[in-house]
C-alpha cells in the first residue's frame, strides 16, 4: 500500500519534513516550561527573589510563544501536505478509473468507486494531517517527559511500571477489536451509497410504480446497518477514553500519595513534585494520543487497502498491442470495413454460457447493416466488441482491415461512433453536449447535425436554442428528444463506423425514416450498423443479420430473409397492420 500511495505524497515531502520538525520543536518547548516553573517555586518563591521570578516568568512566556509559533507552523504544513496528498490520490484514482474497461468497473460497482474516491481518500488525508501532528508530538513528549520525570525522582517513577503495561493492554485489545469493524464500516457505506444512487437515478420509475415506501425501507435497513456498525466501532473507541482516564487519575493519586510522603520526609522539593505532576499528565496524555493514533491508523489501513485496490487494478483492455506506421505514429483506421473471424465472447471468464459463439462476418465499408434478434440474443455484445468496449475471448475482430487491438483505443474510438441503448447527456447546455462529438464544430455544422437527427424540430421552439440548459442528465428533454440529440452528437463525429443500438426506439416511425434517410447524405461513406426492434427500421439495409442465442442464424436482404428465415418472417408479419402471431 505504501508503494502505491507514497508517490502521491512525495511532492509534499518538504512540507512533511518541515511539519514533523515543527511538531517536535513545539513539544520540546512545551516540555521546558515545567522545568522553569519548578525553579520559580523552589528558588524564586522560596528565597523571595522577585527579580528571579520575573526573569523566569519572562522565559516561560518566551517558551510558550515559541511553542505556539511552532504549533502554528505544524498546523499549516500538515494541512498543505494532507490536502495536497488527498488531491493527488483522488486525481490518480479518477484517472486510473478512466482507463478501466467495463468489466473492471463492474468488478467494483459504481457506488463503491464513488465511496473510494471521496470518503476513503478523505480519511487518508485526515490521517496524514493528524499523523504529522500527533505521531511526532506524542512520542517526543512521552519519551522526553519520561526522562525528565526519572531525573526528578527515580523512586517515584516506579509508578509507571504499573501504569504503562495497563495502558498497553487496553490499547492492544481496542486495536484487535476495532480493525474488522472499521473495514465493515466502509463496506456498509458502499451499500448505503448504492441504494441512494439507484433511487435517485431511477426516481421516475420509483414514483411511477409507487415504490417509494419500498425504497425507504431499503434505505432504512442499509442506514440502520451502517448506524449499528458505526456504534459498535466508535463505541469501542469511546470506551478508550474512560479507561485511559481511570489509569491516568490512578497514576496521579499514586504520585500524590508517594510524592507527598517524600516531600514531608524532605527527600523531594515541592516545586519538583509540581513539575512531576505536569510531566505525568503529559506522559498520560501522550499515551492517550498514541492510542488514538493507532485506532485512527486501523481505519486508515482499511481505507488505504480499498484505495490501492483501485490503483492496482489492471485494466482489462490496454494499448499494449497497438502498432505504428512507418513514421512511428499510431496506426490510423483506414476504412469502415468490419470483420468477425470465429469470435466468441462471455462477460465473465468463469461463466459456463457464451454470449457470442463462433461468429464470423464481413461487413464492407460504407454499407448499412441491420441487426435484429430477441432479448439476450447478443446484439449489443456483438457491436460492443467493435470499439473494444469489451475484448473478444476467442477469434479476432477487425476494423479497416486490421485487428482492433492494433489500434490505440483513442484512434479506434475516434473512428467509431456509438449511440447506446441508454442515452446519456451531461449537465450543461445542448451545445456543450453536442460538442462532445466535435469540439471544433461550427454553428452551421451543429445545426446540420441536428437537422440530420431531426432534432431541429424541437430546438427551434426552445427560446435559447442550442444554449438551452439540459439540467442533470438531460431531465429537461423527453426520451425521444434525448435520443435525437445523442444521434446528432454521433453524426458530428464524422465516424468511419456508426453504431445505433436501438437508439430510435423512442421516436415515431416517420421521424425514424427521416433520420435513416439523412444518414445516406451526411454519412454516405460510413459503415452503419443499426440494432432495432422494428423491421421497418432496417428493411432497406444492404444486409440484415438475425441473431439468436449468440449466433447469426440468418443473413441477407429484407426480401431474401422473408423467403428463407422463419424468425424474421414471423417478426415482420407480427409488426404489419392486421398481422397475426402464431401461438
Amino acid at each position: 500500500m505504501m508503494k502505491k500511495l507514497w508517490p502521491h505524497a512525495r511532492p509534499f515531502a518538504p512540507w512533511i519534513v518541515l511539519g514533523v520538525a515543527c511538531s517536535a520543536m513545539e513539544a520540546v518547548f512545551e516540555l521546558l516550561i515545567p522545568l522553569v516553573m519548578s525553579d520559580i517555586v523552589d528558588i524564586g518563591i522560596a528565597n523571595g527573589d522577585q527579580s528571579f521570578i520575573l526573569q523566569k516568568g519572562a522565559l516561560m512566556i518566551a517558551l510558550a510563544l515559541a511553542s505556539l509559533c511552532f504549533g502554528l507552523g505544524a498546523a499549516v504544513t500538515s494541512s498543505v501536505a494532507g490536502m495536497g496528498f488527498g488531491a493527488n490520490v483522488r486525481r490518480a484514482e479518477y484517472e486510473h478509473i478512466q482507463s478501466f474497461a467495463f468489466s473492471n468497473i463492474e468488478r467494483f460497482s459504481t457506488a463503491s468507486l464513488v465511496t473510494r474516491l471521496t470518503n476513503d481518500v478523505h480519511n487518508l488525508q485526515m490521517s496524514l494531517m493528524m499523523s504529522m501532528r500527533l505521531m511526532v508530538r506524542a512520542p517526543v513528549m512521552l519519551v522526553s517527559a519520561l526522562i525528565f520525570s526519572i531525573r526528578i525522582s527515580y523512586r517515584l517513577s516506579n509508578v509507571f511500571l504499573v501504569a504503562l503495561p495497563l495502558l498497553a493492554v487496553v490499547v492492544s485489545i481496542l486495536l484487535v477489536t476495532t480493525g474488522p469493524l472499521f473495514r465493515s464500516l466502509q463496506e456498509k457505506t458502499d451499500a448505503l451509497n448504492l441504494v441512494v444512487q439507484e433511487n435517485l437515478a431511477g426516481i421516475r420509475v420509483v414514483k411511477s410504480f409507487v415504490r417509494g415506501d419500498h425504497e425507504q425501507e431499503k434505505f432504512r435497513q442499509r442506514n440502520e446497518d451502517l448506524k449499528n456498525t458505526s456504534l459498535r466501532a466508535f463505541g469501542k473507541v469511546v470506551i478508550n477514553m474512560p479507561l485511559m482516564m481511570l489509569i491516568v487519575y490512578g497514576t496521579i493519586i499514586a504520585v500524590m500519595w508517594f510524592g507527598g510522603q517524600m516531600v514531608y520526609a524532605g527527600t523531594l522539593e515541592a516545586g519538583k513534585l509540581i513539575t512531576y505532576f505536569t510531566y505525568i499528565t503529559q506522559i498520560m496524555m501522550s499515551l492517550m494520543m498514541v492510542s488514538m493514533i493507532f485506532m485512527m491508523l486501523t481505519r486508515t489501513v482499511a481505507c488505504a487497502k480499498r484505495v490501492t485496490e483501485v490503483l492496482s487494478e489492471v485494466p482489462a483492455i490496454t494499448d499494449d498491442g497497438a502498432g505504428t506506421d512507418g513514421e512511428g505514429r499510431p496506426l490510423r483506421v483506414a476504412g469502415g470495413s468490419i470483420d468477425f473471424d470465429h469470435v466468441s465472447f462471455k462477460y465473465n471468464a468463469g461463466a459456463s454460457e457464451w454470449i457470442l459463439r463462433d461468429v464470423s462476418l464481413h461487413i464492407p465499408s460504407g454499407s448499412t447493416v441491420g441487426i435484429l434478434g430477441g432479448t439476450g440474443s447478443g446484439k449489443t455484445s456483438l457491436v460492443s466488441l467493435i470499439p473494444r468496449l469489451y475484448e473478444a475471448d476467442q477469434g479476432t475482430v477487425s476494423v479497416g482491415g486490421r485487428p482492433v487491438a492494433s489500434y490505440t483505443m483513442e484512434e479506434l474510438r475516434e473512428s467509431v461512433s456509438m449511440v447506446l441503448q441508454k442515452n446519456t447527456l451531461f449537465t450543461g447546455t445542448i451545445r456543450e453536449n453536442l460538442l462532445w462529438g466535435n469540439p471544433e464544430a461550427t454553428e452551421e455544422e451543429l445545426w446540420a447535425a441536428c437537422r440530420a437527427a431531426c432534432a431541429d424540430e424541437f430546438l427551434e421552439r426552445m427560446p435559447d436554442g442550442l444554449d438551452t440548459d439540459l439540467g442533470q442528465g438531460g431531465v429537461n428533454v423527453s426520451g425521444g428528444q434525448k435520443q435525437r440529440l445523442c444521434i446528432a452528437r454521433a453524426i458530428l463525429k464524422r465516424p468511419k463506423v456508426l453504431i445505433l443500438d436501438d437508439s430510435t426506439s423512442a421516436v415515431d416511425t416517420a421521424t425514424d425514416a427521416k433520420i435513416r434517410g439523412a444518414f445516406a447524405h451526411e454519412l454516405k461513406d460510413a459503415t452503419k450498423l443499426i440494432i432495432a426492434q422494428r423491421v421497418a427500421s432496417v428493411q432497406e439495409a444492404d444486409q440484415i443479420l438475425v441473431m439468436d442465442a449468440g449466433q447469426i442464424v440468418a443473413q441477407g436482404t429484407h426480401e431474401e430473409l422473408l423467403r428463407t428465415c422463419d424468425i424474421y418472417r414471423e417478426v415482420y408479419q407480427s409488426q404489419q397492420e392486421g398481422g397475426t402471431i402464431d401461438g
